[in-house]
């Protein structure tokens, strides 16, 4: 569970936040989970359940944003969606494509006392 691990790194960006600007809560952690970036939303609002005990992040609200894939067909010479990441392109129905969103997965913002 990959996850696990990447609830441990939310809470490693927390505390270098919280040494760098003072803060000593966190009331809510907003992130950005794309849906091509092999993360499950549900997991990592476990995982972060579990490792957050004990630090300032305990009890605190997971706002998850979760951008939609996005690729650039190279056959068709334009962006365009992409649900998943096998999915052919929905305009020519090729798989020559690039993608260029939906992958990420950040920090984006921490609402703090």
């Amino acid at each position: 569970m990959h996850e696990l691990a990447l609830s441990q790194g939310i809470i490693d960006v927390i505390r270098d936040q919280a040494a760098a600007q003072g803060f000593t809560r966190v009331k809510t952690v907003r992130l950005v989970i794309g849906t091509l970036s092999h993360v499950e939303p549900e997991a990592i609002a476990f995982g972060f359940d579990a490792v957050s005990r004990g630090t300032i992040a305990e009890g605190a609200a997971l706002d998850i944003e979760r951008p939609p894939g996005q690729a650039f067909c190279l056959s068709c010479e334009k962006p365009v969606p992409l649900p998943g990441r096998s999915d052919p392109c929905p305009e020519c129905g090729g798989h020559q494509l690039v993608v260029t969103g939906g992958e990420e997965m950040r920090v984006k913002e921490l609402e703090v006392e």
